[in-house]
């Protein structure tokens, strides 16, 4: 089992930047951040597989970066140039099973932390 703890959400105005953590309690095979806005469906933003190969949803790409310290069981989302639409509640995911690539869709993820809100105002 893998037991994931987020932090670093807060209040930004457009343009501004934030640094999302996630604590784990081990190292899997791929991590990833999602969001979720109320009303709206969960989605993938960026993921991340044991030999450090990303992925990232478009509409953040060149604005995200997933990393993660290994050393520190910490995965990692900087956020910078943010955007309204960025608001929502962010989650970090966690995958044990082996997959070819990256994907993105929260079924491919088996554990879930709280989450950490982001708000972005214009």
């Amino acid at each position: 089992q893998v037991q994931l703890v987020e932090s670093g959400g807060g209040s930004v105005q457009a343009g501004g930047s934030l640094r999302l953590s996630c604590a784990a309690s081990r190292v899997t095979y791929r991590m990833g951040w999602f969001r979720q806005a109320p009303g709206k469906e969960r989605e993938g933003v960026a993921g991340i597989d044991q030999d450090g190969r990303v992925s990232y949803i478009d509409s953040v790409k060149g604005r995200f970066t997933i990393y993660r310290d290994n050393a520190k069981n910490t995965l990692y989302l900087q956020q910078n140039s943010l955007k309204p639409e960025d608001t929502a509640m962010y989650y970090c995911a966690a995958s044990s099973q082996y997959s070819l690539g990256i994907p993105l869709g929260p079924s491919f993820y088996q554990y879930w932390g709280q989450g950490t809100q982001v708000t972005v105002s214009a």
